[in-house]
């Protein structure tokens, strides 16, 4: 059995953190570029900056 160590990581393409390999990923790690669904749902999202609004 692998420890989680030594397993093989990326860096996530929306949100740059590291990811381990899982079992599910398999057969397509080659082509896995993020690490969850909601980095893959905010792929094409920019982060906006709170825009705070002074004197009413």
């Amino acid at each position: 059995m692998r420890r989680k160590s030594d397993l093989p990581t990326k860096t996530c393409a929306t949100c740059g953190r590291p990811f381990t390999w899982r079992k599910k990923w398999a057969d397509v790690w080659e082509e896995v570029r993020f690490c969850s669904d909601r980095c893959r749902g905010a792929k094409g999202r920019k982060k906006s900056s709170k825009i705070t609004q002074s004197g009413k």
